[in-house]
């Protein structure tokens, strides 16, 4: 980097860029690469020394879907984005410019360009939207739990457009990768314990629910659930069972 803000490349020179965030060290190796839409990124290896975060006394369990994108034990509901729902118009609209064009040419390599730069927008709104949840929820809590669900069969379904669309797997690995960074507990809980049919007061296994069924009333104790809500408190109460676990061999 420059004194004029700028990137100095071997062999090439001074590279005017936008950087994304400053550099926390002088970089030992860069590497520039361009990706399907164009698009020229720098990327360097730098040395950090990652701090802990401040120990909290907080601890989460999340529930992902598709209606809320996630549903937090403590009753927080985000909404999902749906970046390709909302993106699908200009999609088919470039889809089809390309598809008019006569493949080899110079017009239709300018709209294979035009698609993957519409591609590339929705990826990246989906990937700003995961970086900047799973921060908030590493930071502001000590300990993560989360289903680990089975994506690759939930995108065989009917519902394989949205389950991709939400990027769950992304996310996923977002908090799993910062909580080791900044000194947090994550947790995937097992994907058959049965969260959206158990209560989460007195534990009762109250059977199946369709999806359509989004509040219920437990059949042991008469508390009306929100059907979210209460399988993240499942999911909370099954993260935390292997920590008092150790708690008490320890």
């Amino acid at each position: 980097m420059t004194e004029a803000g700028k990137l100095w490349l071997p062999k090439v020179g001074e590279v005017k860029v936008k950087w994304s965030r400053s550099l926390p060290s002088t970089p030992s190796t860069v590497t520039v690469i361009k990706d399907a839409a164009g698009r020229y990124f720098a990327s360097f290896v730098v040395e950090t020394d990652d701090e802990p975060l401040p120990e909290t006394t907080t601890d989460v369990g999340i529930d992902l879907g598709l209606g809320h994108f996630a549903v937090l034990s403590d009753g927080t509901k985000v909404t999902n984005p749906k970046s390709l729902r909302r993106a699908e118009k200009k999609l088919r609209k470039t889809q089809k410019a390309l598809s008019r064009k006569q493949e080899g040419s110079n017009n239709w390599a300018k709209a294979r360009v035009k698609v993957a730069r519409a591609h590339a927008r929705v990826a990246d709104g989906r990937r700003e939207f995961h970086h900047q949840l799973s921060t908030t929820i590493i930071r502001d809590n000590q300990a993560v739990y989360v289903e680990d669900l089975c994506v690759k069969g939930l995108g065989r379904t009917k519902l394989a457009r949205s389950v991709h669309d939400a990027g769950w797997s992304a996310f996923v690995h977002m908090l799993d990768y910062e909580a080791q960074r900044y000194g947090r507990t994550f947790l995937k809980v097992d994907r058959f314990l049965p969260s959206s049919q158990t209560c989460s007061v007195c534990w009762v296994v109250d059977g199946p629910k369709p999806l359509n069924v989004r509040t219920w009333t437990c059949a042991g104790c008469d508390t009306e659930h929100d059907r979210d809500v209460n399988t993240s408190r499942v999911v909370l109460a099954a993260g935390r069972k292997p920590a008092r676990e150790r708690e008490a061999e320890s």
